[in-house]
């Protein structure tokens, strides 16, 4: 088996949990995932199978999120998963208020990660530190949010909701965003609920529940999204036939620049023979002419 699946993680699943039970289901052990997704958020979490978990790596970076924010609270995890350690009052709040800070995240920010995360220092994980009490420095990070759009608010209960639409690098924490977002308001913030909507080119709106998996294996229609669905923002190449054998053999091709379909600024190329089949990845090298170099071959043709 080979190809990727666009999973809709269930709420109360690990990342590594949803690889397990894939396994179990697909009966073959070379499985992994895009991006993990805490236990409590939902939504696309890209899988990869067989030789396909050696393109995760050139799979479009832009995830996007829908994040629901209670404020006027904060918790040590700054997610509802928490201890609740602080309640402020939220009477001052208004839409107008909530747009103008929203429009601080837009852009090239530093952003501290949440204590409990996953990010190893001296090779233990934040939260297994914290969880210990032990006092942890967060060091900054830098991510890019290319927009944060406000949807939906209930400015009425006792602790505020807003909803957002939030489109990012890969690394941001939507649940700093959630307690950034309290402190600019004076009130405290912490995530309430978080759905990827989209993730390594893959959307919600086309993923698959482990039920629909099940269903499709089940009935024999179950297909796996093939490289060439994916990998559409890359440049590309097609090879010919002997081109194609001396590439899978390890060796550079030259080409001319007119046979690159270019897509944007990277020297990744997405690299076919004549009849479509998708060998793999090339480095495209520039030295007074152009030649594409195999960096990860899938398919070897001479060997069908």
């Amino acid at each position: 088996m080979f190809g990727f699946i666009n999973l809709d993680k269930p709420a109360g699943f690990t990342s590594h949990d949803c690889v397990a039970k894939l396994r179990r289901l697909l009966n073959t052990k070379k499985i992994g995932h895009g991006g993990t997704l805490d236990p409590a958020a939902t939504g696309v979490l890209p899988i990869a199978v067989g030789k396909a978990t050696r393109l995760l790596q050139f799979l479009p970076e832009t995830k996007a999120y829908r994040a629901r924010i209670r404020l006027g609270m904060t918790t040590t995890t700054d997610d509802l998963e928490g201890e609740v350690v602080a309640t402020t009052s939220t009477s001052n709040l208004d839409e107008k208020t909530i747009k103008a800070s929203l429009t601080n995240f837009v852009g090239t920010i530093e952003q501290v990660p949440p204590i409990y995360s996953a990010i190893k220092r001296d090779g233990k994980k934040l939260y297994e530190l914290a969880r210990k009490g032990e006092i942890v420095d967060v060091p900054p990070r830098t991510v890019a949010i290319e927009k944060i759009e406000l949807i939906t608010w209930d400015l009425a209960a006792e602790f505020p909701e807003v909803e957002v639409n939030i489109i990012c690098s890969p690394g941001t924490y939507i649940r700093a965003i959630a307690r950034d977002l309290g402190k600019i308001l004076g009130m405290g913030g912490t995530l309430a609920s978080l759905i990827r909507t989209e993730s390594c080119g893959m959307r919600l709106e086309t993923s698959l529940t482990f039920a629909d998996l099940g269903q499709q294996l089940q009935h024999n229609t179950f297909k796996a999204i093939a490289p060439e669905q994916i990998l559409t923002h890359l440049s590309s190449v097609i090879l010919e036939r002997l081109e194609a054998k001396k590439w899978c053999q390890g060796q550079a091709i030259a080409i001319s620049v007119d046979r690159l379909i270019l897509r944007r600024s990277n020297n990744y190329i997405a690299t076919y023979d004549e009849e479509r089949n998708f060998l793999g990845i090339s480095n495209l090298v520039e030295n007074g002419s152009f030649t594409v170099k195999p960096k990860v071959c899938i398919y070897n043709p001479s060997t069908e």
